[in-house]
């Protein structure tokens, strides 16, 4: 393949490998920067050493965005997790490009892939949403074909784990949660009024409120308006099964800064929580919403 066919090439797929780059890194911004370096390295091979301009490209997009995911995960360990992510602020990041991006590849999705190790994510990522085959994912990986599958298995038993309740009770929370999101988006305080049972109780971990905001707090009026206090983080936030039930993650770039845990009663809220520390967060299991059937 001639040196200027390999540019044409690249062209045309980078769409493709920006898709790639970006469910495996969950930034617009990271995403540019693997597409670019897959391009540098691909503007230093000689031509004729690529037989294969479809593998060689997703090989190398792959193990770039594997090295960022290995040294993320290393950061994390020493890292207050509760932080601003610099992917969703850092220079490069366009707010408006990366929720568009978001929203196409389905913000929940992100979440719950940000969860899970860097050789689950890429094996998932790779074989279930964009269809390459184990055995070509198991050299990236310096794995057997049959121990990449295993990743893939658990990665999905991860982010499709099932839910904890019956399918009424899980209807039923999904609805009253789903309302009282779509309710603090809109600043609606009529419609948060009706969701929340006039008993409700509101927790939160300290990290997750403003300077002076209770971390205790009681009825429905006192409640709501507390609720719109915080709106703008309303908007990042996505509708999820935590530790199996339906609640709210909020989130940048896909990292979860805050989750949100709520009990219904009689379709209504009787009472939810807001965690933020690391060492509950961590606890915390997260997936994908059944569709509703």
């Amino acid at each position: 393949m001639r040196a200027d066919s390999l540019a044409l090439a690249f062209e045309q797929r980078r769409t493709r490998l920006r898709g790639i780059a970006y469910r495996m890194l969950g930034s617009a911004a990271e995403a540019d920067d693997a597409v670019q370096e897959t391009w540098l390295r691909l503007d230093r091979v000689a031509a004729a050493e690529i037989t294969n301009i479809d593998g060689w490209l997703t090989t190398v997009v792959t193990r770039i965005c594997l090295d960022a995911l290995r040294v993320r995960a290393q950061r994390a360990e020493t890292t207050d997790v509760t932080a601003v992510d610099a992917r969703a602020t850092g220079p490069g990041a366009d707010p408006e490009d990366e929720a568009l991006l978001a929203d196409s590849v389905g913000r929940a999705l992100l979440v719950v892939l940000d969860v899970l190790g860097p050789e689950e994510r890429v094996a998932f990522v790779l074989h279930d949403l964009f269809a390459v085959p184990f055995a070509d994912i198991a050299p990236i990986l310096g794995r057997t074909p049959a121990t990449t599958k295993k990743l893939a298995s658990r990665a999905r038993l991860r982010v499709h784990a099932p839910a904890r309740v019956d399918q009424a009770a899980l209807a039923e929370q999904r609805v009253a949660v789903a309302a009282f999101l779509k309710a603090a988006r809109e600043g609606d305080l009529g419609e948060l009024l009706a969701v929340l049972a006039p008993d409700v109780v509101r927790t939160a971990d300290p990290a997750a409120l403003p300077p002076g905001m209770a971390a205790l707090v009681r009825g429905a009026a006192a409640v709501a308006d507390g609720t719109l206090v915080l709106r703008q983080r309303s908007r990042d936030a996505v509708l999820l099964l935590v530790d199996g039930r339906p609640g709210l993650v909020v989130a940048q770039a896909g990292t979860p800064l805050f989750a949100v845990t709520f009990t219904v009663r009689a379709g209504r809220i009787a009472a939810y929580d807001v965690v933020a520390a690391p060492d509950r967060l961590a606890e915390l299991t997260l997936a994908l919403l059944p569709d509703p059937s």
